[in-house]
């Protein structure tokens, strides 16, 4: 089945780099779990919020410039938390920027471009044991994706 977005996700695409909207929007027509558009374009205050609350690591986030969204995966009717979804949101969105040739980073394997990589699944595991040798704690953020710092400054 092929999914579209509704208009509530293209309004909080609003302000979203042009590159990672052709990902999101190409994304969508192959996933296989359906998602909408949590995030886009973020404010400071909504950064602030969102820091203090623990729900984001850096007050430097790239949807502070329209250049990250967060995807929730949308299951009859609601957004569902279940990790195993986002693992299959990833490989769309993996699929998708490789098909555009854009460089797209996920929230659960920071760092890496997901295009190195086979699977999605394989850059987050990658990401977790490089924090894990270091002894830290990795922070896995499986709705975020954003353009690279490389490539978009």
């Amino acid at each position: 089945m092929a999914f579209k977005l509704s208009s509530r996700s293209m309004g909080r695409l609003s302000g979203v780099h042009d590159d990672l909207f052709s990902v999101v929007e190409r994304a969508i027509q192959i996933t296989e779990v359906d998602f909408t558009v949590l995030e886009g374009l973020r404010s400071k205050s909504r950064q602030k919020e969102l820091f203090d609350a623990g729900a984001s690591s850096t007050m430097n986030s790239r949807h502070l410039t329209g250049h990250a969204v967060d995807l929730g995966a949308w299951v009859t009717g609601s957004v569902r938390w279940d990790w195993p979804l986002y693992h299959r949101i990833a490989e769309a969105v993996k699929q998708a920027a490789d098909e555009l040739n854009i460089e797209v980073q996920w929230g659960a394997a920071w760092g890496r471009n997901l295009s190195d990589f086979p699977t999605a699944e394989a850059a987050s595991e990658d990401y977790v044991d490089e924090k894990r040798e270091k002894g830290e704690r990795p922070f896995l953020d499986g709705p975020h994706f954003q353009l690279t710092w490389k490539d978009y400054p």
